[in-house]
């Protein structure tokens, strides 16, 4: 079962993270991918590399001898995560590992996709690799004539079955002394009030355990009346049905099943923020182009959604002290000599815009974004 520790909640604390005093932030990614490190000695190859990128980072920091201490303390305790009996690669696909011991920080999340393996040390956690990997909060719904199985997402991240309910609901065959065609209304009648059963149980699972999207799976014939059933809570978030074993289908089973729905959802999702993009810069309100824009509208915390290329990069300045960001250091409210240089200003953008609580979206082998200079933004007002 694959799992994913990142949702909203931690990937906004990560980006507010800042230690102070000069200390930095490790940021290590693992790529467990199990078409290229499905095997324990690939791994503990791959961990090596890795730890090795860590230790050289430390040795050639240019940090005081408090900062490189702490740094070199954050390699040890990655290492001893990584080569310890803590570590597994079992339900997960990638590991997100960031320690600041400064900054009492030591957390590892498990990734449902593969990232590439990268060390970074930074002035912030490193969060652009997670970028599109956050947690949306599912459920899965598999409906047949008789029986109801929900899946959806639990605390450690993996999709669960959580409600199976069977309802007696006569067959064909059970005919007994009834015509027909009084029997089959008979029939229909029971499969109607499974339905109905079934839309009240998943709106007392909604109720107990909110979820985003709802993915159907069942056949042609019963969806129109079971969605007709459904209260508006739910219809409004479901993504429509697709076709699966209903009463044999495992969780990843059925995950895969519905993943086309999933992935149209994302699709669409950004084709509405793109539309709203291409309208705001026509018209000159509620968007921007271009990295001073974006970077200007991040400190008015005006920012709705921000898109850039991936790998996108681009020198900036940054002020510790208030937060601002900036191409260059002059408009820096604490002055030129409080604005840090940054050789790559995208990622206190991203963190500056997930705290904003901003929709933040990494295109890639996409077009859209080259006229804007790789990065634009949707504006709240």
């Amino acid at each position: 079962m694959q799992v994913n520790d990142l949702d909203h909640d931690r990937l906004r604390r990560l980006a507010a993270l800042h230690p102070q005093n000069g200390h930095k932030v490790l940021s290590v990614y693992v790529d467990l991918d199990p078409a290229s490190f499905g095997t324990p000695p690939a791994r503990a190859a791959q961990i090596s590399s890795l730890v090795d990128a860590a230790e050289r980072h430390t040795r050639h920091a240019e940090l005081d001898h408090a900062a490189k201490v702490a740094l070199h303390d954050d390699v040890g305790r990655v290492r001893e995560f990584l080569r310890g009996e803590e570590f597994s690669a079992k339900g997960a696909h990638a590991l997100a590992l960031f320690a600041s011991g400064p900054a009492d920080l030591f957390e590892v999340l498990r990734l449902p996709d593969a990232v590439p393996g990268a060390v970074v040390v930074n002035d912030t956690p490193w969060l652009d690799p997670l970028i599109g990997h956050g947690r949306v909060r599912r459920c899965l719904a598999l409906v047949s004539r008789r029986t109801l199985r929900v899946f959806g997402d639990t605390p450690d991240g993996a999709l669960r079955e959580l409600v199976t309910l069977e309802d007696v609901v006569p067959s064909q065959h059970d005919q007994g002394g009834y015509s027909q065609s009084n029997y089959q209304r008979s029939i229909e009648e029971e499969v109607r009030k499974h339905l109905e059963h079934c839309a009240t149980v998943l709106l007392e699972q909604f109720r107990s355990a909110p979820f985003d999207h709802l993915a159907v799976g069942t056949s042609a014939e019963l969806w129109p009346e079971l969605e007709r059933m459904l209260h508006s809570y739910l219809r409004e978030r479901t993504l429509g049905r697709f076709d699966v074993e209903v009463e044999r289908a495992s969780a990843e089973q059925a995950l895969a099943a519905a993943r086309p729905l999933f992935d149209a959802a994302d699709e669409r999702h950004l084709h509405v923020l793109l539309d709203k993009l291409n309208a705001g810069l026509a018209h000159g309100e509620r968007a921007a182009a271009g990295l001073g824009a974006v970077l200007d509208a991040l400190n008015e915390r005006r920012v709705g959604a921000m898109l850039y290329e991936a790998g996108f990069s681009s020198p900036g300045f940054a002020c510790p002290s208030s937060g601002w960001l900036g191409v260059g250091p002059t408009d820096c409210p604490s002055g030129e000599d409080g604005a840090e240089p940054r050789d790559n200003i995208l990622e206190d953008a991203i963190a500056a815009a997930i705290v904003q609580r901003a929709d933040v979206h990494a295109l890639r082998d996409r077009p859209e974004l080259g006229p804007h200079g790789g990065i634009a933004a949707v504006l709240r007002f």
